[in-house]
């Protein structure tokens, strides 16, 4: 569908536009039409951001304040970290200032965007495509050169990618549209291990933010902590968002299509959203090279009255025209948001969709999930619900695409509710636990007959020999009664601080934990007693073509928050030794990657940062045999980039030879995603241990 309204071609058109006359119809059949002249003043799009139903408003102030709160990079207990500069918004400009660039650099603007959309303007018959099959949005020279820090291999078809920035070095966001494609394999897992490693430094410094603002006004006193904005403020100013330096069209290099994000701001460290509250994300008019506004992405939460969502089909209600409490109260404008939806409908460009979702949680009752790209296909001016005059958009899925996540999403919540009417094949029993967990855990294949997992008992927590509950106890506890408090005994066994905030949420990786045990006087709802309370989120053993078995969730599990254990019959080194006669089918936890490292690493925020020493724990000397007892934990693959954690604790004894194998998530989980380690040594071909595979 063509343009709505006569937009300037600044091609045909050096001089800034006189007003216009047009004739409108105003029926659908052509034979109705009827003519009347309209003169139209083109203007610069004033930006009025479309906010989300659901969510808080951002408190401007909180975001460019500049506060200073404790942290302290060593050891002991966290008491500084720093806050961003007030930095103004990127796109405030005047009106003039925008008018005068765009019309003093007219020829560079003409021949850019000429050479961009080459193939849709050839009728002119002065216009070279350069490529045919090329997809760059603005044409960048050949000889690219990637920065240390995104060269991922050499030789790689990157195409655009070799235009991609990952971090900010300058205020603002560039006005460089890019597309990325044809990524090798080995640029995809680079590319998904940045992001990776992005929003777990995110995640660490919010949880982090968080506790230290517990720490000065108690859990739940006084007004909550908005750490989401402060980790991205301090993440904004030490230059570590991504994609800032480029807008990309299309798909995020390292972001797939179902992961999950608790915050908007999120959405903007990864480059996949860039407006705070504004539902469409846009390229203004004053930075693009054709003096057009372009969107790129877009939220959706279905609180909008002429809203509708079936999946694959979107109509999608422009943004203004609405009052503080998000009714509708005049009619909106082809402008800002509007005009940049209409734009990229009208050159075929492709935008993200992110839906947000309420789902309750302990971090807010609201998910963002991202969808993939979607066509706009078409645009048009009507009468919403409240009577007044809304832009609407009709936006269809491109195929080919994997299942949309927020699908997932809604398919796993009928499968905790009711699994055999969802998914009526298959299962081969609704518990593997035996209802020893507190939570069931499934058992799904259907793939083919092994019923292998039947055939074992389960175990709910690791057995250890006997002797290792009479050394290293002296049968001493906290005092606590109402739960622990700084300062009490089990954090000073913790280096001074606690492992976990008060939501059970880990804060950062130790090489080992004490938590409360049998001789402590805390109540069992303790901040300091997470792992000890066996399983939360609802687990599923599943078939795998790829792996043999795999486990994934049916809940989404926050990054931080912990999983299960990994049980099995520990084995001293003798014990070990006997055993191996009839081959060696043991896991050996010392060979487990020490990936708790690098939850809670901020060194990149912090130079001073130390990774943590204290408390301290010899090599790990035993084995385990899981070959007649196991736990779901055992049939969890192996991934050199892993979504989930092993972290020591010690709770039932103090033998530091001999702890438990806990299990955190690393990464926001979504539902039916599977679960991953790095166990350091797998078979090659099946990324399994042998023994559980």
């Amino acid at each position: 569908m063509g343009s709505l309204v006569p937009f300037q071609d600044l091609n045909l058109c050096p001089e800034p536009p006189l007003p216009a006359t047009v004739n409108i119809s105003t029926s659908a059949t052509p034979s109705a039409t009827i003519n009347r002249t309209t003169t139209f003043n083109f203007l610069t799009p004033k930006i009025e951001p479309k906010q989300e139903p659901f969510d808080e408003p951002t408190p401007t102030e909180t975001i460019h304040q500049q506060e200073n709160f404790l942290f302290s990079v060593s050891n002991s207990t966290p008491d500084f970290i720093p806050h961003p500069e007030t930095t103004p918004p990127a796109n405030a400009s005047s009106s003039a200032d925008d008018q005068n660039a765009l019309y003093s650099e007219y020829f560079r603007i003409s021949e850019l965007f000429r050479s961009a959309f080459a193939k849709r303007i050839q009728k002119y018959g002065d216009v070279e495509v350069l490529d045919p099959d090329s997809r760059a949005i603005v044409p960048v020279p050949e000889q690219s050169q990637l920065t240390p820090e995104t060269s991922p291999t050499d030789g790689s078809n990157l195409e655009r990618a070799l235009s991609v920035v990952v971090s900010r070095k300058k205020a603002g966001r560039s006005n460089e549209l890019v597309r990325v494609t044809n990524l090798g394999i080995d640029d995809q897992r680079h590319f998904r291990d940045l992001v990776r490693r992005t929003r777990m430094m995110y995640d660490s410094l919010r949880v982090l933010v968080i506790s230290e603002e517990e720490k000065r006004t108690g859990p739940g006193n006084g007004r909550r902590a908005r750490g989401d904005l402060r980790a991205a403020a301090v993440m904004r100013d030490r230059e570590l968002w991504l994609n800032r330096d480029k807008r990309i069209v299309g798909a995020i290099p390292g972001i797939e299509i179902g992961d999950v994000f608790f915050f908007r701001m999120e959405l903007c460290v990864v480059g996949l959203h860039g407006q705070i509250q504004a539902g469409i994300d846009t390229l203004p008019a004053s930075q693009s090279s054709s003096g057009e506004p372009i969107a790129t992405s877009i939220i959706i939460s279905g609180g909008y009255e002429d809203d509708e969502d079936s999946g694959d089909s979107i109509i999608y209600t422009g943004q203004g025209g609405q009052d503080k409490f998000g009714k509708q109260c005049m009619h909106q404008k082809l402008e800002g948001g509007n005009l940049a939806l209409e734009r990229s409908m009208h050159y075929g460009i492709e935008v993200r969709v992110i839906r947000g979702l309420k789902y309750e949680n302990r971090v807010s009752g609201k998910v963002y999930v991202y969808d993939g790209l979607y066509k706009i296909l078409d645009c048009w001016f009507d009468v919403g619900k409240s009577g007044f005059g809304v832009y609407k958009f009709r936006l269809s899925r491109i195929e080919g695409q994997p299942e949309m996540g927020s699908s997932i999403m809604k398919f796993a919540e009928s499968l905790r509710t009711k699994p055999l009417s969802t998914r009526p094949m298959g299962y081969l029993t609704l518990d593997i636990s035996m209802k020893k967990e507190r939570v069931p855990i499934f058992l799904y294949n259907d793939i083919d007959n092994d019923h292998d997992p039947m055939y074992y008992d389960y175990l709910v927590n690791t057995v250890f020999p006997l002797n290792v509950f009479g050394q290293g106890s002296n049968n001493t506890g906290c005092d606590c009664v109402s739960g622990c408090t700084e300062g009490c005994f089990c954090a000073m066994k913790n280096g001074g601080d606690f492992a976990y905030d008060y939501g059970g949420i880990l804060l950062r990786g130790k090489p080992v934990i004490f938590e409360c045990g049998n001789f402590c006087q805390c109540p069992p709802s303790c901040r300091n007693r997470v792992s000890q309370h066996g399983l939360r989120n609802r687990l599923e053993i599943f078939r795998s073509r790829e792996t043999g078995w795999g486990v994934r969730s049916l809940d989404l599990i926050q990054a931080g928050a912990f999983i299960c254990e990994y049980a099995g019959v520990v084995l001293t080194r003798d014990q070990a030794e006997v055993f191996k006669m009839n081959g060696d089918t043991l896991i050996y936890p010392n060979r487990f990657s020490e990936r708790w490292a690098e939850w809670g690493d901020l060194s990149r925020i912090f130079p001073e940062y130390v990774c943590p020493s204290y408390p301290s724990i010899p090599p790990l000397d035993f084995a385990m045999d899981v070959s007649r007892m196991r736990n779901v934990a055992c049939y969890i693959s192996h991934s050199s980039s892993p979504n989930v954690l092993v972290q020591c604790v010690l709770y039932d004894h103090n033998n530091l030879m001999f702890p438990h194998l806990m299990l955190f998530a690393m990464e926001n989980i979504p539902p039916m995603r599977e679960l991953s380690i790095d166990y350091g040594v797998a078979d090659e071909w099946t990324g399994k241990l042998s023994i559980c595979n």
